[in-house]
């Protein structure tokens, strides 16, 4: 396979009736390994790192411009750290670094697989909705979160370093910008996420466990914050490349 195409080499748009993301602190020191040396964690009160598991039920997703019935629909995972790239330019950009990508159909892995870097796995994905929770579970990824469902207001986790949810939507994925890095090139592969009425709504959180968290040998994970939003239209910019200096 030509080694371009992995870079986003077109934009893609899709609809996202859902996007779950449960937010992670640990102290900087633990995620700093997990990084490319381009990039910078983005820190809280300079000693709180982040890690985001997000889960996303995507609706036609297809190249931008392409019509819709086109697109697909997935059920999308990522695991990311949240961090900075100052780019040649000299703009610092707040963004993701992907650290493992999971959707529930092959067909996506296979495209995903062909266009981007982000090594999608299949798995089996299980949605429950009582009257007011929700639960998304996979026995083969090992995960489970249980979720009230109703718009309520809610208080922060319990043990989150944020004082308030205005601090914590700060840390609120996605971010304007994902990052890829080309370690035998030093080449940064830049790409930015276009959103309209970005309102994350915070989400009491009843229950969770993510395996993939276990295998990164964080210690004591904290959630710092859940958010949710719905019905967001959503596409992402064609791949940018720049040398890193």
């Amino acid at each position: 396979m030509l080694p371009f195409l992995k870079d986003h080499p077109f934009a893609v748009e899709a609809y996202f009736e859902s996007s779950l993301v449960l937010t992670f602190a640990v102290p900087k020191e633990q995620l700093q390994s997990l990084i490319p040396a381009c990039l910078q964690l983005d820190t809280f009160q300079d000693k709180w790192a982040f890690v985001a598991v997000a889960m996303v039920q995507t609706k036609d997703l297809r190249p931008k411009g392409f019509p819709k019935f086109m697109g697909n629909d997935f059920f999308l995972i990522g695991y990311r750290v949240f961090v900075r790239y100052k780019n040649n330019a000299g703009k610092s950009l707040r963004g993701l670094y992907i650290l493992k990508s999971e959707t529930n159909k092959r067909k996506m892995e296979f495209f995903g697989n062909i266009f981007t870097h982000y090594n999608y796995t299949t798995t089996d994905i299980k949605q429950i909705e009582q009257r007011n929770t929700k639960e998304i579970s996979s026995v083969k990824s090992k995960f489970k979160i249980i979720f009230d469902n109703t718009e309520k207001q809610v208080s922060l986790p319990e043990h989150s370093p944020f004082a308030d949810w205005k601090e914590a939507r700060r840390f609120a994925g996605p971010l304007p910008f994902t990052f890829t890095y080309n370690e035998e090139t030093k080449e940064v592969l830049i790409i930015q996420g276009v959103r309209e009425n970005w309102k994350p709504n915070p989400v009491n959180v009843i229950e969770y466990k993510f395996n993939f968290l276990n295998t990164l040998k964080l210690e004591n994970p904290l959630l710092a914050n859940a958010f949710i939003i719905r019905n967001i239209p959503y596409y992402w910019k064609k791949g940018k490349i720049e040398e890193w200096k």
